[in-house]
């Protein structure tokens, strides 16, 4: 028994729940009289919603098929080896799920080294090894098709990355030493860093040929045959795979140094992976790929002990598994038909809502407002979106011509929502104002219609309180921008129903949206921790700590944008807004502030001043400095920090004993999917843990140990 199966026959015993991956060897005779070939395919015997992951007993499969192919090989009885995935899958990389029940170094160095050693040996064939990326490859699927000599790709992948560093880990089987070497620093770094941390972005199959980490690209259809002929020219000399020289000066450094610059711009020092990643990087610039591999086992053992990779895969399995099942959302065949919706309002968010609507339900869209004009500039924006997703070829014609004929406007509600069975509402965010609206429409929608409305802070409760049928009322909050941010927070009011809630729940299903469960509560739950994060940052200023400092104290948080670009994005007259409606409710903890009241009069759009070209950022408005009144309390910047963590965990705990949300995950979940805090803070509940805020400030954890941390 080798050392790698030893290795693995070990690791096996801690991934008692591993989806097997089979490595099955099937031999041919390629095409143009080319010779015999073994095809090793991986597969788990799922379908493809269930992709292809290496554990231990999935790499001792392929390890095993190596052994196989590897004699075959010596023998001359084979001309090449190949390896691809089942149906539209080609391998997604390390089983995560066991990955999490890791406690010692050792066992996480062990998967690491596994990996490399079964990988490793597809190089070292006595005939060439072909990789071709069938269908979805991430991480280790990536990675496997390195080692081999060549690679195809189909055009018809719509998924393939190394987004490792984007949970917290390296790309540890040979990623990070790899594609370097294969392509250059700089498109490598694109690809591990950049991408990663751009909300893992994935690239196509045409990206993956045009950066040469395939060799060729071929069509999805016959994709495996026309790699085959491809392969079978390779071999008899037809074709000769010419790749660029790698230029291994001062390009490979500054390659580098961009990688940090953007690591820096996006987490700010706080998430170690990236620079780790990087590291290993500017190592491999010499070619020693043997010493890459030693440097990813141990950046991925390091990891896998650490805070920031339980967060991220804490983050991914709020994202992928409690997403899909909300907490507290009712027996879903309650759920009644929508077949036709309306909209109130027609200005940018109605629009938008609208839009969304149209694409995702593919039914009648009405929209109202007060004036024809606002009506039709409200479908006109609708029609030019349509435009544009036609220009880019993400609907045709017939489909663009189907959507703009279900979206309409008209001034009568009678004659709009006669027949509508969800109307939501998108008006001004003041209580009269909506509950005026929601009595027009019940005077005139069936009686089944769901009314739904797009609050951010007001009460659904009292919004509903004056209606015949209040039960039908629910809140259903978006997130700007509409067709980027996934979450949708909805609002059971007091007296609404099983099945409005279960529609509501339904509809948000079909509009690809997270949806959680939220109790009616001021702001309920991004607004509310989002306006006493920034409340605290701005009552600091406010005491007396420069602008600077008090932005500067949470960049080791990480987070997508500082304070006072957050609130210029949000706009600091709706900031004001939120905070004098949660200060009406919560005067001893939601403040207002007097400078930004000052700003909003001003008539200032937001802090800063942003010039072209300045390599500084952003800088405070000079006007804006002049308006500002400050004490002379001057706090550093850890002193900030604390009062701002303090006051976050402080919220958070209130809303859980006040049930806002089932759980402290809900928080999470809502703050990566509505205001695009990172994966590797898990949210913000396990960074608190880890950092002793939740003790210090509310007396326990606010999730037990093991679920965002290491396993005791």
């Amino acid at each position: 028994m080798s050392t790698t199966a030893e290795l693995l026959k070990g690791a096996s015993a801690l991934f008692p729940d591993e989806v097997v991956t089979t490595a099955h060897v099937r031999h041919f005779e390629l095409p143009l009289g080319a010779g015999r070939f073994a095809l090793i395919t991986l597969d788990n015997g799922l379908d493809h919603t269930k992709p292809t992951t290496f554990g231990p007993q999935s790499l001792a499969n392929l390890d095993a098929a190596v052994d196989q192919v590897e004699k075959e090989a010596a023998d001359g009885t084979i001309v090449g080896v190949g390896i691809t995935g089942k149906p539209f899958i080609f391998a997604v990389g390390a089983d995560l799920k066991g990955v999490e029940q890791l406690r010692e170094w050792d066992h996480a160095h062990a998967i690491g080294k596994g990996g490399h050693d079964v990988f490793k040996r597809l190089s070292t064939l006595a005939v060439p090894t072909f990789a071709y990326y069938n269908g979805a490859a991430m991480g280790g699927g990536v990675e496997v098709g390195l080692h081999c000599a060549y690679r195809t790709v189909s055009s018809a992948i719509p998924a393939f990355s190394l987004p490792e560093v984007f949970l917290g880990l390296v790309p540890g089987w040979g990623g990070c030493a790899l594609l370097p070497n294969l392509i250059g620093a700089e498109k490598a770094v694109s690809v591990i860093i950049e991408n990663s941390l751009n909300q893992n972005r994935q690239l196509k199959g045409e990206q993956v040929y045009e950066l040469g980490i395939a060799d060729a690209i071929f069509e999805g259809a016959d994709f495996l045959e026309q790699s085959l002929i491809w392969t079978a020219a390779v071999l008899k000399g037809e074709i000769v795979v010419e790749r660029p020289v790698i230029d291994r000066g001062e390009a490979w450094d500054q390659a580098v140094v961009k990688g940090r610059f953007i690591a820096d711009s996006k987490v700010h020092g706080a998430a170690p992976a990236a620079y780790r990643a990087l590291d290993i990087i500017a190592a491999a610039k010499d070619g020693d790929l043997q010493q890459g591999y030693d440097a990813e086992d141990k950046a991925l053992a390091d990891l896998i002990m650490g805070g920031e990779l339980r967060s991220g895969l804490y983050a991914f399995n709020l994202v992928q598994k409690r997403a899909k099942r909300p907490a507290g959302a009712p027996d879903k065949n309650l759920a009644r038909p929508v077949t036709k919706v309306g909209v109130v309002g027609a200005g940018l968010m109605a629009s938008q809502l609208a839009l969304l609507f149209l694409r995702r339900l593919e039914v009648p869209v009405v929209l109202t407002d007060i004036d024809q004009e606002r009506i039709d500039r409200g479908v006109g924006y609708v029609h030019a979106e349509i435009d544009r997703l036609l220009g880019k070829g993400r609907v045709n014609q017939d489909k663009a011509n189907r959507l703009k004929a279900l979206v309409t406007g008209v001034l009568d509600k009678a004659e709009g929502f006669a027949d509508a069975d969800f109307v939501i509402e998108a008006v001004f965010e003041e209580m009269r104002v909506k509950q005026q609206v929601f009595a027009e429409v019940e005077a005139v929608a069936p009686a089944h219609a769901i009314l739904a409305t797009n609050t951010s802070s007001l009460s659904v409760s009292q919004m509903a309180s004056k209606l015949k049928n209040p039960e039908r009322v629910v809140g259903f909050h978006f997130f700007n921008p509409v067709a980027v941010l996934p979450l949708l927070e909805i609002v059971r009011g007091e007296q609404t129903d099983d099945a409005s809630l279960a529609t509501a729940f339904g509809v948000a299903r079909k509009l690809k949206k997270t949806a959680v469960l939220v109790k009616d509560a001021p702001a309920f739950v991004v607004n509310r921790i989002l306006t006493r994060f920034m409340g605290e940052v701005q009552n600091v200023i406010d005491e007396g700590t420069p602008v600077e400092t008090a932005e500067r104290a949470v960049e080791p948080l990480g987070l997508p944008m500082s304070p006072l670009v957050l609130l210029e994005l949000v706009g600091p007259a709706i900031g004001l807004h939120v905070s004098e409606t949660l200060n009406r409710s919560f005067p001893d903890r939601f403040t207002v502030s007097p400078n930004l009241k000052a700003v909003v009069e001003a008539g200032k759009r937001g802090f800063y001043v942003h010039s072209a070209g300045n390599p500084a950022g952003p800088e405070l408005d000079p006007e804006v400095a002049a308006l500002l009144k400050q004490g002379d309390t001057v706090l550093t910047e850890e002193q900030v920090r604390t009062r701002v963590l303090d006051a976050v965990a402080q919220e958070i705990g209130l809303m859980l004993d006040e049930g806002i949300v089932a759980e402290a995950q809900d928080i999470d979940l809502c703050l990566i999917t509505g205001a695009g805090w990172p994966f590797h803070l898990g949210g913000i509940t396990p960074y608190l843990d880890r950092e002793g805020v939740s003790e210090r400030v509310t007396g326990k954890r606010f999730l037990a140990p093991g679920v965002a941390s290491v396993p005791a």
